[in-house]
């Protein structure tokens, strides 16, 4: 078993992590930043070198006010981003003030073989200063050209009212190899915040 002590230095200044047991090890391969950006796309590093790469969200914030972040994936060059998911949301939030509660499936976020945009989150994301979304985005052997591709995402999201832990699985019905995804905000651009994409060892 391997750990790695961090002595005080912050986790965004760490590159690799050691191993604990047979969990593996994270690997960063690229960091995108958001400015007045109409979309984040990721078209390389995502191959065969990894089984599992997880997208790593960071307060990402919206130019328009109450709208939400999405993605979608591809094939080899092609950049029409409509694979066909199937996939199932449910949150739990809480409002600042306390009145207001509650857990629940959100069949308005889910798709049945669809090949829209997969939305993260049910609550939007406000355009106020201090209002953003974090989270990760995890995708199960994106290469095989013989299995679906399942991912699995959990959310934080702050829309002005209070909490939201937003959870998202499913899996792009398609046997050819992931090799691009793209995200986005489902209207206006992306104004500021991170996506960092790292490899599963």
């Amino acid at each position: 078993m391997s750990l790695i002590k961090l002595n005080d230095r912050a986790v965004k200044d760490v590159t690799q992590f050691g191993s604990i047991s047979s969990l593996g090890s994270l690997t960063h391969i690229s960091t995108a930043t958001a400015s007045s950006s109409a979309s984040i796309e990721f078209t390389s590093g995502i191959d065969s070198t990894y089984k599992e790469y997880i997208f790593y969200f960071v307060n990402i914030h919206p130019e328009t006010d109450d709208k939400r972040l999405e993605f979608q994936a591809d094939t080899g060059t092609n950049t029409n981003y409509n694979q066909t998911i199937t996939s199932t949301v449910f949150r739990a939030f809480h409002d600042e003030n306390g009145a207001s509660s509650g857990l629940g499936y959100r069949t308005d976020r889910d798709q049945a073989q669809g090949t829209a945009f997969q939305q993260f989150q049910n609550e939007a994301i406000g355009n106020a200063n201090d209002e953003c979304l974090s989270g990760y985005l995890h995708i199960f052997n994106p290469s095989s050209d013989t299995f679906v591709k399942h991912f699995l995402a959990r959310i934080s999201n702050y829309g002005g009212t209070g909490a939201t832990d937003q959870y998202l699985a499913g899996y792009f019905n398609q046997t050819t190899p992931l090799t691009r995804f793209k995200f986005r905000i489902e209207s206006g651009n992306i104004d500021s915040g991170q996506i960092l994409l790292f490899g599963v060892n």
